[in-house]
């Protein structure tokens, strides 16, 4: 049950920011474009998309359901989960003109652009953090073999 709560707290948390978030970036981008009011269809499938986007962030970035995979094959999993329901969410809300395969194109190029620079952040995240807990774990063993003389 621990478990459990531990789950759907770690889920709320991540729909809610990935939420907050983009409300943020569409009124933005919505403010640039001339845009004075957000239309509750568009913030309910933010809604959508950011809660099932969580569970499936959830599913393949923990080890609560899947519990050994290479982190390459979690995101190519996370890819082939989260771009259908992205894509589904934009032709079902209608959020850009459809029918155009422009459009198409640009939201593609869209998501793989912030998808790769997102990727690459966590991965200098990571590696950071890292090398600092490395640092610190050496500083550690350093004081533990000079207490140890």
């Amino acid at each position: 049950m621990k478990k459990t709560m531990s789950s759907v707290l770690a889920w709320k948390t991540g729909a809610c920011l990935s939420f907050t978030a983009a409300v943020i970036l569409y009124s933005v981008i919505a403010w640039a474009c001339g845009q004075r009011a957000v239309e509750l269809r568009i913030l309910l499938s933010l809604l959508l998309v950011c809660a099932l986007g969580s569970a499936i962030q959830l599913l393949c970035f923990t080890e609560h359901i899947i519990r050994k995979m290479r982190y390459t094959r979690r995101t190519l999993l996370f890819l082939a989960l989260f771009f259908p329901l992205l894509s589904g969410a934009a032709a079902l809300f209608r959020w850009f003109p459809t029918e155009y395969a422009g459009a198409w194109l640009v939201f593609g190029g869209s998501f793989a652009a912030t998808f790769m620079v997102v990727t690459i952040g966590f991965e200098i995240y990571y590696r950071a953090a890292g090398k600092r807990y490395d640092g610190l774990l050496g500083q550690y063993r350093r004081e533990k073999e000079s207490q140890e003389n």
